[in-house]
């Protein structure tokens, strides 16, 4: 298998298990009769950042980038390479996003088996939709947007800075650990208002799998609202990666 094969596949099994697990975190919390039932907004953001410890370690041959909006960060910030010797060109980057987002996919479809009878069970539609997406506090997609900007200029501005201290331009760059504890933080002091995607595929490709899945009552998968998960990252990942040029040589200085 040559190396965008080797990537493809690392992002495919990484953003899965980032997905299985984030969403499976969020599933124990929201539906019916589960034992993690209640267990609040706290151990949803201490599941999900674990959930990327996992996803960064099961994706290191690729750099673990597990988030389209790392991806154009590392773009924007004038990367030449990306993980594992790749070279930045329109096909790895395609690449790397093709394999985020069927991960993405695929790690929801997962947590509905692994949570089939509790979703035939809840009686809310937005519990179930709320497994798979992102949903905001308060609905109004301007600021909406400006919250996943900043959550997603955070993240990828740290990525950056991590990266450039190691040989693996992504998520793996920073190790494991740092990056969930940065995942975590970012869900404790700027998770409330959106339910922080801060990654298109996070969000996306769980919100594509509740349409076309066939759960029982479960509601509209909210495609009007889909667009600020998606546009909101990118846009911060992207200034992120252009705010790297000329901070991250300062803060290293």
């Amino acid at each position: 298998m040559d190396n965008l094969g080797i990537v493809f596949l690392s992002e495919v099994v990484g953003t899965a298990i980032l997905v299985l697990l984030g969403c499976g975190v969020v599933a124990n919390v929201a539906l019916a009769k589960n034992k993690g039932f209640g267990g609040g907004f706290l151990m949803v953001t201490i599941g999900w950042g674990l959930a990327v410890y996992c996803g960064v370690i099961a994706a290191y041959n690729s750099g673990a980038h597990l988030n389209p909006a790392v991806t154009l960060g590392l773009v924007a910030s004038g990367a030449e390479e990306f993980g594992s010797g790749v070279p930045v060109n329109i096909i790895s980057i395609l690449t790397y996003i093709a394999g985020e987002m069927l991960g993405a996919v695929l790690g929801a479809v997962v947590v509905w088996l692994a949570y089939k009878q509790h979703f035939d069970q809840e009686p809310d539609p937005a519990n179930k939709l709320g497994v798979f997406s992102t949903g905001p506090a308060i609905r109004s997609c301007g600021w909406n947007l400006v919250t996943e900007i900043i959550g997603t200029f955070v993240l990828v501005l740290i990525v950056i800075g991590f990266s450039r201290q190691g040989d693996t331009p992504g998520l793996a760059a920073l190790g494991a650990l740092p990056v969930a504890l940065l995942v975590i933080v970012i869900g404790t002091s700027l998770g409330g208002p959106t339910g922080y995607a801060i990654n298109p595929a996070r969000d996306l490709g769980p919100r594509i799998a509740h349409f076309f899945l066939p759960i029982k009552g479960k509601g509209s998968s909210d495609w009007s609202y889909s667009w600020v998960p998606v546009l909101g990252p990118i846009i911060g990942g992207v200034l992120a990666g252009w705010a790297s040029i000329v901070l991250l040589p300062i803060l290293a200085a």
